[in-house]
């Protein structure tokens, strides 16, 4: 049996996050399969470009419902970049579309300003808001890397586990109960993002 499932909704980027968790030594399952997720387990769902896009992966595959549910029954999961996008109610990338639901809030552009590009590419900090066992052996501060240009914005704060600063402070990281997922890209985050991807297989 493998130790985490990656979900494949069409979009996602997979390769290199599979690599990372294999140079850590772990058995990971690629899966677009509802009846995988149905049988419970570990989950890692990653994602890049439109989050539209992302959405009709997922739901043309019959994943939101089982992903909804292992959440639910308390599995734990990890989503990353545009898969960390998804847990919330809705975004307003090119549009209006709606995500998983999991987490209360939206997803929203950068504001543009004459010494901000957008998107964000490149390395920046992430600062705790809070304990949380994602960022185990991370200390405040360290660089992570990261490539988006809309980011999540919780109702609630209690759900900001790390934030980072460009042009103004946003979410980076996000925890509610065994529910975890992160805005940069750990597979690209050399030892830090190893460290994290470590530290989510290790819950």
């Amino acid at each position: 049996m493998a130790d985490a499932l990656l979900v494949d909704a069409g979009t996602g980027n997979l390769h290199s996050v599979y690599n990372a968790l294999i140079q850590l030594g772990y058995s990971i399952m690629v899966t677009s399969s509802p009846a995988d997720l149905a049988a419970r387990g570990r989950v890692i769902l990653p994602g890049v470009g439109a989050f539209g896009k992302f959405m009709q992966g997922l739901n043309q595959r019959g994943l939101g419902e089982p992903i909804r549910a292992q959440v639910q029954q308390g599995d734990p999961l990890l989503g990353i970049c545009v898969g960390m996008q998804a847990l919330f109610d809705l975004s307003e990338e090119m549009g209006t579309f709606p995500g998983l639901g999991l987490l209360p809030g939206k997803v929203v552009c950068f504001t543009p300003a004459p010494d901000l590009k957008v998107p964000q590419t490149g390395w920046n900090q992430i600062w705790p808001a809070r304990p949380t066992p994602l960022l185990k052996d991370v200390p405040p501060g360290s660089y992570a890397y990261f490539n988006h240009s809309f980011y999540c914005a919780p109702d609630n704060p209690s759900d900001t586990a790390a934030t980072t600063d460009y042009g103004a402070s946003f979410t980076s990281v996000v925890q509610r109960e065994a529910l975890f997922a992160v805005q940069f890209h750990p597979e690209k985050s050399q030892a830090v993002g190893l460290q994290i991807l470590k530290n989510f297989m290790e819950l």
